[in-house]
């Protein structure tokens, strides 16, 4: 089964933009069914910046995730050293800050890209941010993805694939 790890700005957008927790319950209905049946899953680093803001969504986040939903990054770390260095090899596109940025450990997207990589036929991402190969301030979650062949879907596509509906 097909499991769709999703990015910090999967909950984030939907909470503060197109899915606000107050008005568009069923997304939120939706998305801990998801959750709870394992479809949907997401990685430690993407938790810690969920859980460094102490709001509504935070607290959503804890009374309806599973607690199995955040997986560790550990394991991947051979994975992640091949994000590393297809993050480097791009260092005459990048600037310097873009990568770094990329690599900090704090950051999520680059482990969020290695823990899909690490199972490639099971695992794909959902992410808002969309692609810009051209951009030079900052690595996007699905040029890295394109150029890895890590599948990478939005929430919309995501849905559409899951043929779900809310």
């Amino acid at each position: 089964m097909l499991k769709y790890v999703v990015d910090s700005n999967f909950f984030i957008q939907a909470h503060r933009a197109t899915y606000p927790l107050d008005v568009a319950l069923n997304f939120w209905v939706k998305i801990r069914d998801l959750a709870q049946r394992g479809i949907l899953i997401s990685i430690d680093k993407v938790k810690d910046e969920l859980y460094d803001r102490n709001d509504d969504l935070e607290n959503w986040c804890k009374n309806n995730l599973p607690r199995d939903f955040f997986h560790p990054t550990e394991p991947v770390l051979q994975e992640y050293q091949m994000v590393v260095n297809w993050a480097i090899s791009r260092n005459n596109h990048y600037l310097p800050g873009a990568i770094n940025e990329f690599l900090s450990a704090d950051e999520a997207d680059a482990f969020l890209i290695a823990f899909s990589l690490a199972d490639p036929q099971n695992r794909c991402i959902v992410t808002q941010e969309v692609s810009a190969p051209l951009g030079k301030n900052q690595i996007k979650i699905p040029d890295c993805c394109n150029a890895l062949h890590v599948t990478h879907f939005n929430t919309i596509q995501m849905f559409r694939n899951l043929r779900e509906t809310f």
